[in-house]
């Protein structure tokens, strides 16, 4: 594969540690607060070192007097196919990326994005990633294509306020956020996780997750392993993102845990309700946690990402769950060398492995 050449005034590199003021200054200025509201060295740390598929390869435009021009990374990740004994494959999914004003409309993305492909083609199978649609026809240039859209399903808890919400973003009208987080009850999922009074439940989260795995070995759709070291990381431990833990039981059984955040969407208050775990075949526990997040988030509608044929799918309508038009994230994806045969049926997502990355 062969990338644009540099501008000549430009320097192409490595991203390195004393990058990292400038790099949360320059992906501010280019995209905000991100999923957080603010962009700090513990978020980016969590996402790019901690990450348990391991440190995210980065390049920086760097100009003659030390400025960064642009930056570029991609977040590592594993998908299996056929439960924890499937093969895997190991992917990147490309984050993070900005240009300078001073230097936009100069292929500085375009080369950025091409070396690191080229930097990841011997340990990395697939690329994906959900742009938005003033990236997409960048990334179809790039040799990307778009498999399809991610349906979101929604439960609306406050009809009213809810309605309400959703006229005015038709609309386009702009309407203030009430101040403050919502008002949500439920435990942490960064005290739930770490509990030391919970060695016992843990222990059956441990084995639900183990139970899981292997029936998932008849599905051959790409999924991410979960076990309690990665809910660990990805919902304990993430920085400013205030996940929540939903639990179910059977007497002192644990059979279903959901996570989800509480979060405010314009006016209205969300809860993005990222994962749902349950035994294989219990679409009585998953209608039971997809009620709860109603009931107990404290929210004014619950958001997630049903997979089709999951216990979670099966148990939305009765728990009052619908799709929602024109909503959910675009699929695009492509091998470092070339196209992909996949389609957006070969994967089984829950939320959380898309939502804020």
């Amino acid at each position: 594969m062969s990338a644009l050449p540099a501008p000549a005034e430009l320097t192409f590199r490595p991203l390195a540690e004393p990058d990292l003021p400038a790099v949360l200054d320059l992906l501010t200025a280019s995209l905000a607060g991100g999923p957080t509201g603010t962009r700090t060295a513990e978020f980016f740390a969590w996402k790019h070192h901690r990450n348990p598929f391991g440190a995210s390869p980065g390049l920086v435009a760097e100009t003659p007097d030390g400025r960064l021009a642009g930056v570029r990374l991609f977040l590592r990740w594993q998908w299996q196919a056929g439960g924890a004994d499937g093969p895997p494959v190991t992917a990147v999914r490309p984050v993070d990326t900005a240009t300078h004003p001073d230097f936009q409309g100069r292929g500085i993305f375009r080369r950025l994005t091409l070396d690191l492909l080229d930097q990841v083609s011997g340990d990395t199978a697939l690329v994906f990633n959900t742009p938005n649609g003033n990236s997409l026809p960048g990334y179809r240039k790039m040799g990307w294509q778009e498999l399809g859209r991610v349906p979101i399903a929604v439960r609306a808890v406050r009809p009213a306020a809810f309605a309400r919400g959703v006229r005015a973003a038709l609309a386009r009208r702009p309407a203030a956020a009430p101040p403050g987080p919502p008002d949500c009850r439920l435990p942490t999922a960064a005290a739930w996780l770490a509990a030391p009074g919970a060695a016992a439940e843990h222990g059956q989260l441990a084995e639900l997750l183990r139970e899981r795995a292997a029936a998932d070995t008849a599905d051959r759709r790409l999924a991410v392993h979960r076990t309690p070291a990665f809910l660990r990381w990805r919902y304990g431990e993430a920085p400013g993102l205030d996940y929540r833990v939903l639990t179910v039981h059977r007497g002192e059984e644990l059979t279903g845990l959901a996570v989800g955040r509480p979060r405010r969407r314009g006016p209205l208050a969300e809860f993005t309700l990222a994962d749902v775990v349950v035994r294989p075949g219990d679409r009585d526990s998953a209608a039971r946690l997809l009620r709860a997040a109603a009931r107990e988030s404290g929210c004014d509608h619950v958001a997630t990402h049903l997979s089709p044929g999951t216990e979670a799918a099966d148990a939305a309508l009765r728990a009052g769950y619908l799709r929602a038009p024109r909503t959910g994230m675009t699929l695009a994806a492509r091998t470092p060398t070339g196209a992909t045969p996949l389609t957006l049926a070969d994967w089984r997502f829950s939320l959380g492995d898309l939502e804020v990355f």
